[in-house]
């Protein structure tokens, strides 16, 4: 046994117990389980509600882009801080476009917006070798200044003021076309006007039932087109970038460059590649948010989304369905606050005080199995972190406990900015179990050593 090793292997081979599809899907349902009974106990019903469940789907899905353009940079080696002034860019090129020749047309523009924006990222930081924060926070800068000053230039003036349009907005756009699941949802097919079955379940409120009719009636009522073609997108960048030799070569790149040059791979035009296409998604979450959102340009209207969606990127270590899950978290969070959820928020403060007891359960068994298995002091230092994890939960835990019996509702400040305290947990919480591309920020240069 080696001196680095810690602990005894808890599977063969392995080391680690790796969790699989089925495991996932049982935790998704341990937790709709309690959130059901949650909302119950506080009789808050709005936190399983069809109109929460659709907010949080479409304040995701630019979170989810924004994400999903971080990754492939990242995957590539190039870390992409400008996806916020990438998805600025989006949402002006697709409003300009949008509000002329439609949404559709706005899309495309939108995407193309945000490719120029990873383009000049590309350019800076692998052909001229810039450091990748440096390029990255400049272009959020240029997106915001420069889109601040078209919007005035052109919205502000001729027939697109006359329009609506003005120096901080641009004209309305046409919404995309909505799809309604005929049966379940309401709807009609042909000429008959189809009942709504999970909108009559849903308002009995009962346990667990409603809930999950509640759920399902947010995905099949209202649903646009565009958030249906986002949401393929989760398994097609998996099937790209696991499963094609062009994915793997841009993999390669973000794991050892010199070792893929070696093999024939051209490092460079790969990372051209992989930041265009990340500044292409970037640029269709900003579409999305002049197409679906909101119908219009707005200054300021991102939010915040892109640095939500590089935390969500992280969230999920960098692979698409952890993505996808990261970005349903914050989506969900940012909801309660649109929908002005106190209430609702405060059944949360419940679910987050029985999750973190389960925590300190979980903390506590893995202090003692690996008490039971240490072999050095590194592993005795991980045994006393596991227990003050453990300690610390139980802490946080009894504090949220006595918040929620003390207070019937939170306030609205606080409501507001759960998105970004959640971004500020989640990252604390799952930082010990990430993995970063080996070779992510690294400059590279062709043909030089190591």
């Amino acid at each position: 046994m080696t001196a680095t090793e810690t602990v005894a292997p808890a599977k063969a081979g392995t080391g680690k117990f790796r969790l699989r599809w089925p495991h996932y899907l049982l935790i998704a349902a341990g937790m709709l389980v309690l959130l059901s009974l949650v909302r119950v106990i506080d009789g808050a019903d709005d936190v399983t509600s069809s109109g929460t469940v659709s907010a949080a789907l479409r304040l995701a899905v630019p979170i989810f882009l924004a994400g999903l353009g971080g990754l492939w940079a990242e995957r590539s080696g190039v870390i992409n801080i400008g996806l916020e002034g990438m998805m600025i860019l989006g949402t002006w090129t697709g409003a300009w476009a949008g509000y002329q020749w439609g949404p559709w047309i706005g899309v495309l523009f939108g995407i193309l917006g945000g490719a120029l924006g990873g383009l000049l990222h590309a350019v800076a930081t692998v052909t001229f070798g810039v450091d990748h924060i440096v390029s990255g926070v400049a272009i959020n800068i240029l997106g915001l200044g420069l889109t601040q000053f078209l919007a005035g230039l052109i919205f502000n003036v001729g027939h697109a003021k006359d329009l609506g349009g003005g120096p901080r907005q641009s004209p309305p756009i046409d919404p995309i076309k909505t799809l309604t699941l005929p049966v379940l949802s309401g709807g009609k097919i042909g000429g008959w006007e189809s009942p709504d079955w999970l909108g009559s379940l849903e308002s009995h409120h009962w346990f667990l039932v409603s809930d999950i009719a509640g759920i399902l009636r947010g995905v099949t009522n209202g649903l646009s087109l565009l958030t249906v073609v986002c949401l393929l997108l989760i398994p097609l960048t998996f099937l790209v970038l696991w499963k094609t030799p062009f994915g793997l070569r841009i993999r390669s790149c973000g794991e050892d460059p010199y070792a893929a040059e070696s093999l024939g791979v051209h490092v460079y035009r790969m990372k051209y590649a992989a930041v265009i296409i990340s500044g292409g998604f970037s640029g269709l979450a900003g579409a999305f948010l002049v197409t679906v959102a909101a119908t219009l340009y707005q200054d300021g209207q991102t939010g915040g989304r892109g640095y939500i969606g590089l935390a969500s990127m992280i969230f999920g270590n960098w692979r698409p369905g952890g993505l996808a899950a990261g970005s349903l978290l914050f989506g969900y969070t940012d909801a309660m606050n649109v929908r002005g959820g106190g209430q609702s928020v405060h059944a949360l403060l419940l679910f987050v005080t029985i999750l973190l007891v389960g925590v300190a359960v979980w903390q506590g068994v893995r202090a003692n199995r690996l008490r039971s298995q240490v072999v050095t002091d590194l592993g005795r230092r991980e045994v006393r972190g596991a227990y003050v994890g453990a300690v610390l939960s139980l802490v946080a835990a009894a504090a949220l406990l006595v918040w929620f019996l003390l207070s019937d509702a939170v306030p609205g400040e606080l409501v507001s900015f759960s998105p970004h305290l959640t971004t500020l947990l989640v990252l604390a919480l799952a930082s010990q179990r990430l993995r970063m591309p080996a070779a992510d920020g690294l400059r590279y240069r062709r043909g030089e050593a190591r």
